[in-house]
């Protein structure tokens, strides 16, 4: 994983914070004292907690894992259910009315609209940056972020 990689799965996985835990795939290291060997597994259940510079820590393993080992679980944006595209087409609607007035430059105001979409699509753990494509994410399963 380049550094720039490193940084976007970084960036992303920080802004879903704050709308609650993002599943994730993450690769763990750990040592059997009894074959004197590392063993590399996969754990679907570890919840993202804490973003770090280059790494995060793991709440339920009490660990510092590297950035690059883990994969959250996200949702293709063509996943989007009637409801959401409801509540959607609604935060949209209240945006647009709060810019009906034309600003000029970058104001907050401006700004605004773009950051109800952004925190929309991380509320619901939309794949709005194409981590998917890239590799950084996995598909979630369907049923795996219940509102």
């Amino acid at each position: 994983m380049t550094e720039r990689e490193k940084k976007l799965l970084l960036v992303d996985l920080c802004a879903r914070v704050a709308f609650g835990a993002v599943k994730c795939q993450v690769k763990v290291f750990s040592f059997n004292e009894e074959m004197d060997e590392h063993i590399e597994w996969l754990d679907d259940e570890i919840i993202f907690i804490e973003p770090r510079i280059h790494n995060v820590y793991l709440y339920e393993e009490g660990t510092d894992v590297d950035i690059s080992d883990i994969r959250p679980y996200l949702r293709p944006m063509s996943s989007m259910t009637e409801e959401e595209e409801n509540e959607f087409n609604h935060v949209f609607e209240l945006e647009l009315a709060a810019l009906e007035e034309p600003a000029v430059g970058h104001t907050i105001k401006s700004a605004a609209s773009n950051a109800f979409v952004i925190d929309f699509y991380n509320r619901h753990h939309f794949d709005y940056r194409g981590l998917i494509e890239k590799g950084l994410a996995l598909e979630a399963p369907k049923d795996m972020y219940i509102f």
